[in-house]
């Protein structure tokens, strides 16, 4: 227990009370603490293993994910998007695969048309559309708090990007439905395009603290990202993603720092970064593929 990390407990209590909808009164009253205490224990206080186990039970969530112990299971894109903003605050170096683009390279143009392109993937008979729409809401503050501290800080990024994928955002555009006017689906593929074009000027100026690697054979069908911090890093896997099609409802996310896990997936990075094409050969590519798919 004395090397359970109490910050961390808390980072990841709030992570968890986000995705479950309570809000931090709800989650007071309901285990019999005030709402100051709940603040207090999101922000580092360590609270007794009995209110612990009680959070956890309200929340749905292991008491062995809430504490970080082992591999943290999360069912929710609210409560793994927020363990993500957490991990970048502290990481600095990211080595990332979430495609079709890593979200924090993406325009703000990707940021206005998200909420509206994830709302048009939920299906009309969802039995609690007013939580579906708040969880979306949710999602984007968490999103756009990301991109800022990324813009803020600017940790290294690694991007890994399938040319499939790529590919395939290009064809059928931005979008979270086929059932859509023409003239809508034409404007979201120039949207696609528009981030494409952003993505190859990435390429084209080199900045520092960016590289991106396009990968043109088979790749992983699993979305990961690599935290690095000091002193430690931080493995995320999930099944939620950003890109057409959006998925922000169904699958579980893992968050791991256990040293098998990390050093597999680091030499599966530094395998697929060997493999992909860098540099003007990557964007000679993409601009063809811009081209092709007009």
């Amino acid at each position: 227990m004395s090397e359970i990390c109490p910050l961390e407990i808390g980072q990841r209590l709030k992570a968890f009370r986000l995705g479950s909808g309570y809000s931090a009164e709800e989650v007071a009253e309901k285990i019999g603490i005030s709402r100051a205490a709940l603040y207090r224990y999101e922000k580092g206080d360590p609270p007794k293993l009995e209110t612990l186990e009680k959070i956890a039970a309200l929340l749905n969530v292991s008491l062995t994910s809430l504490m970080g112990v082992g591999v943290e299971y999360v069912a929710s894109a609210v409560s793994f998007f927020e363990r993500m903003r957490q991990a970048e605050a502290d990481s600095e170096h990211l080595f990332i695969m979430f495609g079709p683009l890593s979200y924090l390279l993406t325009t703000d143009e990707f940021d206005e048309l998200l909420p509206i392109v994830i709302r048009e993937g939920l299906p009309s008979e969802l039995p609690d559309r007013e939580k579906a729409e708040r969880s979306v809401d949710e999602i984007i503050s968490i999103l756009l708090e990301r991109k800022k501290n990324y813009r803020k800080r600017k940790p290294s990024i690694v991007s890994l990007i399938s040319a499939i994928e790529l590919e395939r955002f290009l064809r059928n555009g931005f979008i979270g439905t086929y059932d859509l006017p023409p003239e809508v689906m034409e404007a979201r593929k120039g949207v696609a395009r528009r981030e494409a074009e952003n993505a190859l000027e990435i390429l084209e100026k080199q900045p520092i603290g960016v590289q991106i690697g396009i990968l043109v054979d088979s790749i992983p069908s699993t979305n990961f990202q690599i935290f690095r911090q000091p002193g430690r890093s931080l493995l995320g896997i999930s099944p939620f993603k950003l890109g057409e099609f959006p998925n922000v409802r169904l699958g579980v996310a893992m968050l791991t720092s256990a040293p098998e896990a990390l050093s597999l997936h680091e030499k599966m990075v530094s395998e697929l970064w060997m493999r992909s094409l860098k540099g003007p050969e990557a964007a000679a590519f993409l601009r063809k593929m811009i081209d092709e798919t007009k």
